[in-house]
């Protein structure tokens, strides 16, 4: 999305998510010269079909938008089972 980003992330019980969160925006917003609001909105899944039903919801923002047509027309996306590099146009 142009103005926000969704992720699905998995932390090891011994990271703090808000320490983790905040220090990944750091460097990227120096890397890429973003901007971030302050904080962020979190919510924990709890089993495969969460974690599903969220990825879908993750995939069809941009259609919901009109940005698109399809959900595997936005290059923005990095999906582990589909391989590959992040599909990005972002300077990391």
């Amino acid at each position: 999305m142009p103005d926000h980003l969704h992720m699905l992330l998995a932390f090891p019980h011994d990271r703090e998510m808000k320490k983790t969160v905040t220090d990944w925006k750091s460097m990227l917003a120096r890397k890429a010269g973003l901007g971030w609001q302050r904080d962020f909105f979190d919510h924990r899944t709890r089993n495969h079909e969460n974690w599903e039903e969220k990825a879908e919801y993750i995939r069809q923002n941009p259609v919901r938008a009109g940005l698109i047509d399809r959900p595997e027309n936005w290059r923005f996306v990095w999906e582990p089972s589909l391989g590959g590099p992040a599909r990005s146009a972002l300077p990391v």
